[in-house]
């Protein structure tokens, strides 16, 4: 299964994001976004996909999203996305692709409805949390 992950390896979810899709036997794209942001077309289109508004998809913590006032609710889609392109870290992660959908991966376990159940066996989070058990079964 192709699978793409919109990834920082900076980021504990995102960690555990790109770990629970190996762990279902499948090596993604990986893209790093914040040296190789999506196009605002390609952007617009995954936020969409995943069936967030684009205001839904921008991230607040650790960004500059107080100094640019994009708390302003008067502050189009457009202007929105042209922030988050010019300042990729405004984009909430990790963003997943597959053949069976889009999500925005917050929790991380959110990967798991757009991936085949072909887990190979148990996973826990960073922080421990059971996620995948023994018998390579969804446990939340």
């Amino acid at each position: 299964m192709d699978a793409t992950i919109y990834h920082n390896p900076k980021c504990g979810t995102s960690r555990n994001t790109l770990a629970l899709i190996r762990n279902a036997g499948i090596e993604p794209t990986i893209i790093d976004y914040l040296a190789t942001p999506p196009s605002k077309a390609e952007l617009a289109a995954m936020i969409a996909a995943a069936g967030l508004t684009i205001r839904e998809a921008v991230r607040e913590k650790d960004t500059p999203f107080s100094v640019l006032g994009l708390a302003d609710p008067s502050l189009s889609d457009e202007a929105l996305l042209d922030h988050m392109i010019a300042h990729p870290i405004l984009i909430n992660r990790p963003f997943v692709k597959t053949p069976l959908g889009t999500r925005l991966c917050r929790p991380s376990e959110q990967v798991l409805d757009i991936l085949p159940d072909t887990h190979s066996g148990p996973f826990a989070k960073e922080d421990g949390e059971q996620v995948i058990g023994e018998d390579g079964k969804r446990l939340i």
